[in-house]
């Protein structure tokens, strides 16, 4: 993934254009390319910068194209676009279908109604956006701890994700089609939201909320709802388009819907993570305080009610979540094969793989009563995830087989994980080590070829599971290869590719598979998002940390999150030497590590736990029996536990001697310094064959803490059940650790210092808001009070300065002051799927 900086900015001349030389010339031959055909401010600028090696300031703005953005509607414009303009000019403000124009840039700046005109340098100059400069109470200073500038970027060549270079229009885009007031307000309360949605209308919320449906039809996110007392969580985070709520059919024409306010504590990871501001609702919108009006003016729930993006008080690029007519269409014609359906979902990255994919899943989850169709699904859906770069329901570095009970309304970090067996569970899962399966393609094939297999087995259980397979956007080259190889032989009932526009180098392969499988080839328009507030890294660690922070209590249906920063929480230690020995080997991936220096490249790393179920999972399988000492190893491992289990009185399994993996295992690795059990690869390979995937599985992930080779201890975090891991070793399986090449977890290494920050601004908000009232020796105490805590939250932040692998760079200067007043104003990123491909080197995540 390529990203592109600012490179594109208009800048001012210390003299002015017309003594530059050759400017009229210059000048009469851009007015004649302008006349002939319309080009972008981007180009011409690079046109003129190579004749005369000097930039200009452009006359006229790129075409900012919204087409692509559903639906297409004319936007209104902003408050800042209504300045007096001549006629003309106004009518070509909005070009057609949807197209907007953006007004033309000059050298002045507009603040609070006095336009001023300045003089910078080129460092210090800034493209100002427009929007409200009004925050809440918490995003006026988190903005001001964002590590990552994004800016606007020009429609150039094709397939890369960057920050856009020129500012985003603030337009007033239409969300819903109802419009709250008294009469569709049915009832109201601080938590509490209950509303009639006439038919074919729609509404649309930001935040988080449980969803309950009372009377008639609703669809949301391709499930069609239907009254029940099942309540349903909804996550819609301005991260992705928000989801839509549509009333499908009703009583008396209209459907009752209440939405409820829900604490699960997942923006709680706003004070660990900078990635998680302003991410969920903030202050109160018009439809929020007119359903608010008989409580407290300072009451929030944990949703808001948009009418248009005008109504966010955080001026966000805010877009519904709408379907192509295409892809409701092949929905519904899917869903139509029931049981029989297996389908595989390919096409290039950033096409809406996922988005239609989740959309299916909803669709087939739909609790629908039986004389609505003829079928009614009681089994379930297998969902087996092909994509270990931005998977659905599990961390990144892993493909797994998933069956789901219930419909997800929510983006991949609102579910790393599914430990709620009602909603449902991870089938098996295969650790790739990876964010793309180039890495290693055989032994990608081979996990995808063994979670099929599960799944055959799994419909032995139920019988009438279909299945939907997501592919990742490695569709060329190699990729392709692969694509055709499991058309071919997966025996699917369909296949369908998420771009019309080819290339026809990957479409043709694509149906000549399909055509030899007998399998039907369905291609779809992409539904890519034009912009987005989160590159696809930022969302792999919004992922992985919200992975490592959810919990599943056992009394609760639904997971909550943790606040508590993952080196601060009381890590697990585990035996990787002795008679209790937890962890039975090591294993490196990729590039390999010297034995000296293993302790030190897993401290602070996430690596993946596998489970070894046989000795043929290992890359050199055994010969021979166990011998009478290796058998005796074996029993005094009948015992094995691990101190996190909390229940030493569980009974064991009896393990079997010949199966167990073990002593294989045990005869394979060599000891470090720190008698670590490191597997090495074969003498002369260079590289560790991994795991093979019939006789292992993937447990999760584990962020190591640290190692203590005085009592032989690895102290790691792990969100995996300590009870699953106890049953895996009762089983006789042996523990492995992997370490891939995964991001590495930045976001673990600044969240006590991001904690931290958070401490004192709610301190000082604490003094401030105690400041009024402090005349009495009362008011004088609780300030002293108040003071002494931000003393110490200062003092807790100096610490965490200090923190290994961190570095804290802060610039209060010009610049810095510039680029948070451009991000607040929506620093955004664009987001464009490549369709043609020179090298394959250029294809990736």
């Amino acid at each position: 993934m390529n990203f592109e900086r600012n490179s594109s900015q208009p800048i001012t001349l210390q003299k002015p254009p017309e003594s530059i030389p050759g400017f009229s010339m210059m000048k009469r031959k851009a007015e004649k390319q302008q006349a002939a055909a319309p080009v972008s401010a981007f180009a011409a600028r690079k046109a003129r910068m190579q004749q005369t090696q000097t930039v200009i300031v452009t006359e006229k703005a790129a075409h900012a194209e919204s087409t692509t953005e559903p639906p297409s509607k004319r936007p209104r414009r902003s408050l800042e676009e209504t300045q007096p303009q001549p006629r003309q000019d106004a009518q070509k403000q909005v070009a057609k279908r949807g197209t907007v124009k953006a007004p033309k840039v000059t050298q002045t700046t507009v603040r609070n109604g006095t336009r001023t005109v300045r003089t910078r340098k080129i460092e210090d100059v800034v493209a100002d956006g427009s929007g409200n400069q009004s925050l809440s109470e918490e995003s006026e200073e988190d903005v001001l701890e964002e590590n990552a500038a994004v800016m606007a970027a020009p429609e150039t060549e094709d397939g890369y994700e960057s920050p856009v270079d020129t500012p985003a229009l603030a337009m007033e885009f239409p969300l819903s089609k109802t419009r709250l007031n008294k009469s569709n307000i049915v009832y109201s309360d601080e938590h509490t939201l209950c509303v009639r949605i006439r038919e074919k209308m729609s509404m649309v919320i930001i935040g988080h909320y449980d969803l309950w449906v009372k009377r008639g039809v609703v669809s949301l996110m391709g499930a069609k709802l239907h009254p029940s007392p099942r309540v349903y969580r909804v996550y819609a985070p301005s991260t992705h388009s928000l989801p839509v709520i549509k009333c499908v059919s009703g009583v008396d024409g209209a459907a009752e819907v209440e939405f409820r306010s829900c604490h699960s504590g997942i923006y709680r990871l706003r004070d660990l993570s900078h990635l998680y501001q302003r991410i969920w609702n903030g202050a109160n919108t018009p439809a929020d305080k007119l359903s608010l009006k008989h409580v407290e003016q300072s009451t929030t729930r944990t949703f808001s009610v948009l009418h248009t993006s005008a109504d966010d008080p955080l001026k966000r690029h805010l877009r519904p979540l709408h379907l192509e007519k295409q892809w409701s269409a092949a929905i519904k014609t899917l869903s139509q094969r029931a049981g029989r359906l297996q389908v595989l979902v390919c096409g290039p990255k950033s096409s809406g793989k996922s988005t239609f994919s989740r959309y299916l899943l909803n669709h087939l989850l739909s609790p629908a009563p039986q004389t609505e169709s003829n079928y009614y699904n009681t089994d379930g859906v297998a969902f087996l995830d092909l994509d270990p770069g931005q998977p659905e329901f599990s961390p990144m570095g892993q493909v797994y087989l998933a069956h789901l009970r219930s419909p997800v309304f929510g983006p991949p970090f609102t579910h790393p994980s599914l430990n709620n067996n009602r909603d449902g569970a991870i089938i098996r899962a295969h650790h790739i080590g990876a964010t793309s399966p180039k890495e290693d393609p055989d032994h990608y094939v081979l996990a995808a070829t063994n979670l099929m297999e599960h799944y055959r087995a799994l419909l032995a259980t139920y019988p009438q599971c279909p299945l939907i397979i997501n592919y990742p956007g490695w569709i060329f080259g190699l990729g392709l290869e692969v694509a055709t190889y499991l058309v071919r032989s997966l025996g699917l009932s369909d296949v369908v590719y998420m771009s019309d526009k080819g290339p026809m180098e990957v479409v043709e392969p694509l149906r000549q598979a399909a055509g030899t499988a007998r399998t039907p080839l369905t291609i779809l328009p992409s539904q890519p998002t034009e912009f987005v507030s989160r590159s696809s890294a930022q969302l792999r660690a919004m992922q992985m940390q919200s992975y490592f922070h959810m919990s599943q209590p056992k009394e609760l249906n639904q997971p909550v999150w943790l606040e508590k920063p993952v080196f601060k929480t009381r890590p697990f230690h585990v035996r990787y030497k002795g008679p209790n020995q937890g962890i039975h080997g090591i294993m490196v991936l990729g590039s390999q590590i010297g034995p000296d220096l293993l302790a030190d490249s897993l401290e602070g790393s996430v690596l993946g736990v596998v489970a070894v179920e046989s000795p043929n999972a290992l890359p050199t399988p055994p010969d021979n029996q166990p011998s009478t000492e290796e058998k005796e190893l074996t029993g005094r491992n009948e015992d094995v536990d691990i101190e996190m289990t909390s229940n030493p009185d569980d009974s064991t399994q009896p393990i079997s001697t010949s199966t167990s993996p073990i002593p294989t295992l045990t005869s394979q690795t060599t000891p470090t310094k720190e008698n670590l059990p490191y597997l090495l690869p074969p003498p002369g390979t260079g590289t560790s064959t991994p795991l093979h995937p019939s006789s292992s599985t993937s447990l999760g992930l584990a962020l190591i803490h640290s190692i203590n080779p005085t009592n032989n201890t690895i102290a790691l975090s792990t969100p995996i059940p300590p009870s699953r891991l106890r049953q895996s070793l009762e089983q006789g399986h042996a523990l492995v650790l992997v370490r891939g090449m995964v991001d590495n977890p930045n976001w673990a290494v600044s969240e006590g210092y991001v904690s931290a920050k958070a401490a004192e601004r709610r301190a000082r908000r604490a003094l401030k808001s105690g400041s009024a009232g402090d005349g009495d020796d009362e008011g004088r105490e609780d300030r002293a009070g108040q003071e002494a805590a931000l003393a110490r939250a200062k003092e807790r932040v100096r610490r965490a300065k200090n923190a290994p692998f961190l570095t804290v760079v802060e610039d209060h200067g010009r610049r810095r002051q510039d680029e948070v007043e451009r991000e607040r104003r929506g620093g955004l990123w664009k987001l464009r799927k490549k369709a043609v491909v020179e090298e394959e080197s250029e294809v990736g995540y």
